[in-house]
């Protein structure tokens, strides 16, 4: 038996012992719920199964978004030699991920854990270019996942639209961005996916956005400095 499946046993074990602890609770304290009202305490006793049941499914999403990453990260060949999965070919590793992906993102749809897998399924079909899928995944999860995960969406969505000649999709998108920085997102890497985005286009803009970038000594300056190498001489 596998540690996964003993880990998915061991829950639905704890899961059942609290609900005969519960059972326990209810039957030794039988004076107190007459005195005090029975349906008051159930409340209480049912308010704390769903706390304990919520907690128990968002361990279940987390691992398995943990199993799907770890597959994602796998070596193709020979397995590691502390263990783990390995696949045989390329080919049979992107059908593994993205298997995993998809079943996490059907089944958990809605969750953070959910649209972390929308988002990884969305960076794959960027990856094979399949940008009309991409924009599709992408567009779902900037429209309902939370702020931090709904920005890197966004910004995924601006380089889709400059890929597609879309500049002014683009750059509202990343004015957005840069107004409403996340932790995820910076207003840094924002205006940096700009200026690199409108680097043929524009620029002297794109220029006055790398130079300003480079002066900032932020995660972007280094970057911006070699951009600006890119750009033809003024």
């Amino acid at each position: 038996m596998s540690d996964h499946l003993t880990r998915k046993e061991l829950k639905q074990d704890n899961v059942a012992l609290k609900v005969g602890e519960t059972f326990g609770f209810l039957t030794s304290h039988r004076s107190q719920i007459v005195r005090y009202g029975g349906g008051a305490l159930a409340l209480i006793v049912v308010v704390g199964l769903g706390i304990y049941y919520r907690n128990y499914l968002r361990d279940v999403r987390q691992q398995a978004l943990a199993d799907a990453i770890t597959l994602q990260n796998a070596p193709v060949g020979a397995p590691p030699q502390n263990g783990g999965p390995s696949f045989p070919t390329e080919a049979a590793k992107k059908d593994g991920v993205i298997k995993a992906f998809t079943k996490l993102m059907t089944d958990q749809g809605g969750s953070t854990e959910g649209y972390i897998a929308e988002y990884a399924l969305a960076a794959l079909d960027m990856d094979a270019g399949k940008l009309p899928e991409a924009r599709k995944k992408y567009s779902d999860v900037a429209s309902g996942a939370d702020s931090n995960y709904a920005s890197l969406a966004k910004l995924a969505l601006a380089e889709i639209n400059f890929a597609e000649g879309k500049i002014p999709d683009a750059k509202s998108v990343l004015k957005d961005l840069a107004d409403h920085p996340t932790d995820l997102v910076s207003k840094n890497q924002a205006d940096f996916t700009l200026a690199r985005g409108i680097m043929a286009t524009e620029p002297a803009e794109a220029r006055k956005l790398l130079i300003a970038l480079a002066e900032t000594k932020s995660d972007v300056s280094q970057p911006a400095t070699a951009a600006l190498g890119e750009l033809p001489p003024q």
